[in-house]
């Protein structure tokens, strides 16, 4: 797919500076069989993915060649969910992130229409799916980060991320923006993909790798 070749370049230019990079195949992957794909509490359901993730920045924390305290994360689309819910949950642990196209609130896939019969669990779903969204830790969210997505997404809804920029600019915590026109979730315009792919490693570039 089109989409992770372009992810996958990026991965090898990020190595190309000096990065030591790795890309996590998180539970909810193809693959690995049923169990692996279909995982009990992940999602809006209690994101228990995250904890591959978080895994992954613990594993190159310990690793001789890198520094604990210059450690990032990007992603996109699903990617983009996890990197929020990253600086999010552990700022300490991951010190910059790019967001490309994130999901950051989960609990808006229960609002119901007027008369509609509730279930008996309505209530609990609806705290488990705050919960598993970003938007949930956003007071102790303190890395920096780079939003990106286009505002034709049909996706992932672009108001996910003019919310949250919303939000960071009432609480005064650190950001950049980049808003792609006119242009979808998986880029249309190459001219696009060009610029988001600069963007990101920029971004990374500039706040972790040495002068």
């Amino acid at each position: 797919m089109d989409y992770y070749s372009n992810t996958y370049a990026i991965n090898q230019k990020l190595a190309e500076m000096g990065f030591v990079v790795l890309s996590v195949n998180y539970r909810l992957g193809i693959g690995y069989g049923y169990d692996f794909h279909r995982p009990a509490g992940t999602y809006y359901q209690g994101a228990a993915e995250y904890q591959d993730i978080k895994a992954a920045g613990e594993f190159l924390a310990g690793l001789e060649q890198v520094d604990p305290e210059r450690i990032g994360i990007y992603g996109g689309s699903y990617g983009g969910y996890l990197t929020a819910l990253a600086l999010a949950r552990d700022s300490d642990l991951f010190k910059v992130g790019v967001d490309i196209s994130g999901v950051h609130d989960m609990d808006h896939r229960y609002e119901l229409p007027e008369g509609v019969e509730v279930a008996p669990d309505y209530a609990a779903a609806k705290q488990i799916a705050w919960e598993s969204s970003p938007m949930a830790d956003l007071d102790q969210w303190t890395s920096p980060v780079l939003f990106i997505h286009s505002d034709d997404d049909r996706n992932v809804g672009f108001y996910h991320s003019a919310d949250l920029v919303r939000r960071f600019d009432e609480l005064g915590k650190p950001y950049d923006y980049l808003v792609i026109p006119g242009d979808t979730h998986h880029w249309m315009q190459f001219s696009n993909r060009v610029r988001v792919n600069e963007a990101t490693v920029q971004y990374l570039g500039r706040h972790l790798l040495q002068k």
